[in-house]
């Protein structure tokens, strides 16, 4: 018997041929047909994932944006009612607990979609750090009342016009509304967001629609070759396009600015958020390791965890790689340090008992053409 979580839409991943895995404790496909062939229908086409292990916490209160000032590194108050930012929360010592999308659903409610596996660690920050009375902050795990399936590829917004009245195209980047979705008759949030680099959008429903949505995109998309994607190819689409995955770009040992994601941070806003000073002086002084794409030279796949050295000493190492189906070249993310960071430099991973030649290469690997 397995002890596994399921999402709602578990029930209907058999008919469509899907090979499972524990991710995290979940029971969730890491492909239908095989992850290059998915990879290759969500960059040309569409796809359509099940993303329902997703964590969502709702922060609401008079003084929910005074509380998510403090403890977010992104600045809150510049978002109103169906606008989306991109934040972190950090430890003290500027490591990351997590990384995630704040939704402002209303004056002072705000819905944070965060990581799956980092749900209950994250909840548990905030109370932790929630210094108001309930009169003024509530936070909940709100995670059961959610389905949430990923439309992501080219084609998206035009399978998705079927099922609405509501003109997609007004939905910008980083922007929701509320969408009533024929045959449905439950309401959804439908916003532009996604994490495989291609336009998309991410559909939250009550669980109870959930089955019902996923069947119906399905039917509704066939025709434009829309198909259900795996954890496999989210993964390799997600890492041509240089989006960070927590517990390899980002951790509790790694910092936004050391990843990277300074645009995300802001150390000039007037709040003195958890984290503060240790990422001003990273800011400020440079952080002594950094984050770049890596290209191998020698034959052989860069896999995460793999020692990267310069002159036979080790000076970091790989942080997500695999074979980029959409560029067919090894590649990899790598934590450095700083000095042999720039582009072109040469360097050694240790692939095994190999040491393999690579080269310092620009990020992103993949950007689509808008």
């Amino acid at each position: 018997m397995s002890n596994l979580k399921r999402t709602p839409i578990f029930s209907e991943y058999e008919k469509y041929g899907a090979k499972t895995i524990d991710f995290g404790g979940w029971d969730l496909p890491v492909q239908f047909s095989s992850i290059k062939h998915e990879h290759e229908v969500t960059r040309t086409k569409a796809g359509l994932f099940d993303v329902s292990h997703m964590g969502e916490i709702i922060v609401k209160g008079p003084k929910s944006l005074a509380f998510l000032q403090q403890m977010t590194t992104n600045d809150v108050a510049k978002l109103s009612p169906k606008r989306i930012q991109y934040t972190f929360m950090c430890y003290p010592d500027g490591g990351t607990v997590d990384d995630f999308v704040v939704y402002m659903i209303d004056e002072e409610e705000y819905l944070l979609v965060v990581n799956a596996a980092n749900t209950d660690k994250d909840y548990e920050w905030l109370v932790k750090n929630n210094h108001y009375s309930d009169a003024e902050v509530t936070i909940d795990n709100v995670s059961k009342d959610y389905a949430q399936l990923a439309l992501q590829g080219p084609l998206s917004e035009e399978i998705l016009q079927n099922l609405t009245d509501t003109n997609l195209s007004e939905i910008k980047f980083f922007r929701f509304e509320n969408v009533a979705l024929s045959s449905i008759d439950k309401p959804a949030i439908v916003s532009r967001t996604g994490y495989t680099g291609e336009d998309g959008f991410e559909i939250y429903i009550d669980p109870s629609a959930g089955p019902e949505l996923w069947n119906l995109l399905l039917e509704t998309g066939k025709e434009k070759g829309l198909e259900p994607i795996g954890l496999g190819a989210r993964d390799t689409l997600r890492f041509e396009s240089n989006l960070a995955l927590y517990g390899q770009e980002l951790s509790k040992d790694i910092s936004p600015i050391e990843a990277g994601l300074g645009f995300a941070v802001k150390i000039n806003k007037q709040a003195d958020f958890i984290g503060k000073q240790v990422l001003q002086n990273q800011v400020g002084n440079g952080p002594n390791r950094k984050l770049v794409g890596i290209e191998m030279i020698d034959k052989g796949i860069p896999r995460h965890g793999y020692a990267v050295l310069k002159d036979q000493e080790e000076i970091g190492y790989i942080t997500s790689g695999t074979q980029s189906p959409t560029l067919e070249k090894n590649l990899g993310l790598a934590m450095i340090q700083t000095e042999f960071a720039e582009e072109g430099t040469e360097l050694t991973i240790q692939v095994r008992k190999r040491e393999l030649r690579a080269v310092v290469v620009k990020t992103p690997f993949y950007k689509r053409q808008k």
